[in-house]
């Protein structure tokens, strides 16, 4: 079975959620999870998919809906440090663009 990590850290008004190794449907429970309890844990979440060989249209789902879900609560999420593969995957949906922190955003940690 591929390997899938998400991990949490916190910063000051934010968590980010580090995901690793590949994202799909056998992974969507964990995500879906990970980033619910992100999204009612602080205003602001920072996913960051550096980590990520592999996303697919299970991945980009569970995010859109917990940026969805984060909107309606008055909060944000947001992806940075897509590569490769998944920056691709991003593009081509427009889930990328949607999921872009703006320019004047400080995200660092």
């Amino acid at each position: 079975m591929p390997h899938f990590e998400a991990r949490t850290s916190t910063a000051p008004g934010r968590i980010v959620v580090t995901l690793t190794g590949e994202c799909d449907l056998a992974t969507r429970d964990e995500l879906t999870a990970v980033l619910a309890s992100a999204v009612r844990g602080a205003p602001v979440v920072v996913v960051d998919v550096g980590g990520l060989r592999f996303l697919d249209s299970t991945g980009l789902h569970t995010l859109v809906t917990a940026h969805q879900s984060a909107r309606r609560d008055g909060r944000r999420l947001y992806v940075v440090n897509a590569g490769g593969a998944v920056a691709e995957v991003l593009d081509i949906t427009g889930v990328g663009e949607l999921l872009s922190p703006p320019a004047d955003e400080q995200l660092a940690g």
